[in-house]
């Protein structure tokens, strides 16, 4: 059974830092993509950042330059430390992977982490 276990959230003032982090367990084969969302009560959730298992990375132009997606490929983990945290940035952060399980490519959730950033 896959598991995505993310974490790291919190409150923090504008200006500030935070670390998530994602752990996924249960994977048979490669994870061939680890990305983070985020998503605001009545808005779509949106991708914030991406990253495949070659350490390829794609970001949302409104965090590039703050945010940076990284991954440890034997701890099966992804991190995202978020830097320069504004606002606009409180969200629901959910970790997303695309992986092989048995056989079969399919895609997981975490179970979402609060962001919370005062003004």
């Amino acid at each position: 059974q896959v598991q995505l276990v993310d974490s790291g959230g919190g409150l923090v003032q504008s200006g500030g830092s935070l670390r998530l982090s994602c752990a996924a367990s249960g994977f048979t084969g490669n994870i061939y993509v680890m990305s983070w969302y985020r998503q605001v009560p009545g808005k779509e959730r949106e991708l914030v950042a991406g990253i495949t298992s070659t350490e390829s990375t794609n970001y949302a132009d409104s965090v590039k330059g703050r945010f940076t997606i990284s991954r440890d490929n034997a701890k099966n983990t992804v991190y995202l430390q978020m830097n320069s945290l504004k606002p606009e940035d409180t969200a629901v952060y959910y970790c997303n992977a695309v992986g092989v399980i048995l056989g079969s490519t399919r895609r997981y959730w975490g179970q979402g982490t609060q962001v919370t950033v005062s003004s």
